[in-house]
């Protein structure tokens, strides 16, 4: 299968390597020159590491002209943080064309930013968007040129956008990655989004280790008693949204992460145990710009909670998590974040949302 995979974080890598590796067409998309030169000076290989051991994979193309990787392309695979989400989509958008597939591990509700830019920018293409739970790898990048992958994911409950797209979506993305699960339209996807509940407790209420010593492992000694707590309210909070909305189980509860009997979560057994033991996760955080804070709590928390308020569902956890994330930046996430408000969408009633959802723009 033809595979585009855009962005260049340690998810875009890790999809170019194991699409490559399983015999795919893949073209590669790097904005980033430097990242690019370097790839392509090493004859697009890169060192793919994990439980089979390590060994060389080319990546067939390496480019940083969109409309190459685009071209023919069946699935389009963008794992980039959501705040690119719309810039990439607007470079997208002159090179899409009917029936393809965009496929962003995870969304936050992405699909549907990434629709209205392309149509926004001129697209009339019919394109399908899905989004995930989770990225489909626990993976870092060692060095330039080493990919690691510690686990793959087992179950990647898949939404899509516009929902009548989703027989042809799922059966293009089931090529890459067998082991998505429907969960329905793009909405579902997006409340299926793990980054938002296990990430804002550990870097809020890690906020004073963070801040103290040089490397912290906020998923080995972050992740204590009281944080699980906090995240097992907040993932409580998340289920109520989607059981008010009419989404039906399974709702992949964050407990069964780190379980070990009971449904198996969308990394498998034991996955927690193995992240920990890679050592991957020991790193220096800047607490108001990494990741967790800027992706999970300014943009996914606050979807949640716009999306509470919409549905008139409770959540004081995400909440209050979600004014003191603000603080610790000093800024006002409800308002900078993306939420339904910003999206435009909080106006909808319930039928309008429902339609947008099934029919797209």
């Amino acid at each position: 299968m033809d595979i585009a995979v855009l962005g260049g974080g340690n998810g875009s890598h890790a999809a170019a390597v194991d699409f490559s590796e399983q015999g795919h067409r893949v073209r590669f998309w790097r904005r980033d020159a430097a990242g690019l030169d370097a790839l392509k000076a090493a004859g697009n290989r890169l060192t793919l590491k994990d439980f089979k051991g390590e060994r060389p994979v080319t990546i067939p193309v390496a480019t940083n002209d969109i409309g190459e990787a685009l071209a023919g392309a069946d699935l389009i695979v963008c794992p980039a943080p959501a705040f690119a989400q719309a810039s990439i989509a607007e470079a997208m958008a002159p090179h899409l064309s009917d029936g393809q597939v965009i496929y962003l591990p995870p969304g936050t509700f992405g699909s549907y930013v990434m629709l209205k830019a392309i149509r926004d920018a001129g697209s009339t293409a019919d394109v399908a968007f899905a989004e995930t739970g989770t990225l489909p790898y626990l993976t870092r990048k060692h060095g330039p040129d080493t990919v690691a992958i510690s686990v793959y994911a087992t179950r990647l409950p898949t939404g899509v956008l516009p929902l009548r797209h989703e027989a042809h979506a799922l059966e293009v993305i089931a090529r890459a990655y067998p082991a998505i699960e429907p969960c329905g339209d793009g909405l579902s996807g997006a409340l299926m989004n793990a980054g938002p509940i296990i990430h804002p407790p550990l870097i809020i209420m890690n906020a004073g280790p963070l801040e103290h010593f040089e490397r912290w492992d906020i998923h080995n000694e972050g992740t204590q008693a009281a944080i699980r707590r906090v995240t097992d309210r907040l993932d409580a909070e998340r289920v109520a949204m989607r059981e008010a909305l009419g989404y039906g189980a399974p709702h992949f509860p964050l407990a069964d992460h780190y379980a070990s009997d009971g449904d198996e979560w969308m990394y498998g057994r034991k996955s927690h145990e193995r992240l920990v033991d890679s050592g991957d996760w020991r790193e220096h955080i800047v607490l108001n710009q990494h990741r967790y804070m800027r992706e999970d709590v300014q943009q996914g928390l606050a979807l949640l909670v716009s999306v509470a308020d919409w549905a008139g569902v409770d959540a004081p956890t995400a909440t209050g998590l979600l004014a003191i994330g603000s603080a610790i930046c000093g800024d006002d996430f409800r308002k900078s974040g993306r939420t339904l408000e910003s999206l435009g969408l909080a106006g909808l009633d319930r039928s309008a949302m429902t339609a947008l959802l099934r029919d797209g723009l």
